[in-house]
């Protein structure tokens, strides 16, 4: 599977219908009975900047998967021209992250809000998964995007000094792709968690540029 589609692949990338995203989100809660909260686990820019209403968060930490920077962005943190890239939930490993409780009232239109932001591109698959609190109070269900491996902007392949390039160069309409990436590591720290992964990303970045942040 090719990790670098030609920039005019990226740039029509199709968008999901208001009726698609309806549809999947109709799908996602077809099991829920309406009378119990929600929760979502957030691994990527959920963790500093959720954009919906929740009633409590916790850091906690999904198995079966981890946090990568694995999708091209050709809009948010990169343009069709120079791609960015943001993170992905994928296959292997596990993964530190920020477990939401959305209240039983305010699902299906939290969740109409959440669909409209991570499921447009088509990118993510939506996910029931275990999740182990860590505030030692156990283990919940949570919804949780899953990187698409067959999605048009998957690029799970890339070595890290082909991401470092592009977090080098890359900028969207939201700032670059170096900042979604110092965003994540500095909310991850805030809540006392790490990805030395994303850590080490982030070191190598900046000391390439200088010391120098691009925020958006």
């Amino acid at each position: 599977m090719p990790d670098a589609l030609p920039i005019k692949s990226l740039a029509n990338m199709p968008r999901l219908s208001p009726h698609d995203l309806a549809q999947s989100l109709a799908t996602t809660l077809a099991h829920w009975h309406g009378r119990e909260p929600l929760w979502v686990f957030g691994y990527g820019s959920l963790i500093w900047n959720p954009e919906f209403d929740f009633d409590r968060r916790v850091p906690a930490r999904v198995y079966g998967y981890h946090r990568k920077l694995c999708l091209r962005s050709v809009r948010n943190r990169g343009t069709p021209e120079c791609p960015g890239l943001v993170a992905g939930l994928d296959r292997g490993g596990s993964c530190a992250g920020i477990a939401y409780r959305v209240p039983a009232d305010s699902v299906r239109a939290q969740f109409a809000r959440l669909w409209e932001r991570e499921m447009v591109m088509g990118s993510y698959a939506p996910r029931w998964l275990h999740v182990r609190r860590l505030d030692g109070q156990g283990g919940l269900t949570a919804l949780a995007f899953v990187v698409r491996r067959d999605a048009p902007n998957y690029c799970g392949r890339l070595g890290e000094r082909e991401i470092i390039d592009v977090l080098a160069r890359a900028c969207g309409c939201f700032g670059t792709s170096l900042d979604y990436l110092l965003r994540t590591v500095e909310g991850l720290r805030a809540e006392g968690l790490t990805d030395p992964h994303l850590e080490r990303l982030a070191h190598r970045a900046q000391r390439l540029l200088g010391g120098a942040r691009a925020r958006g």
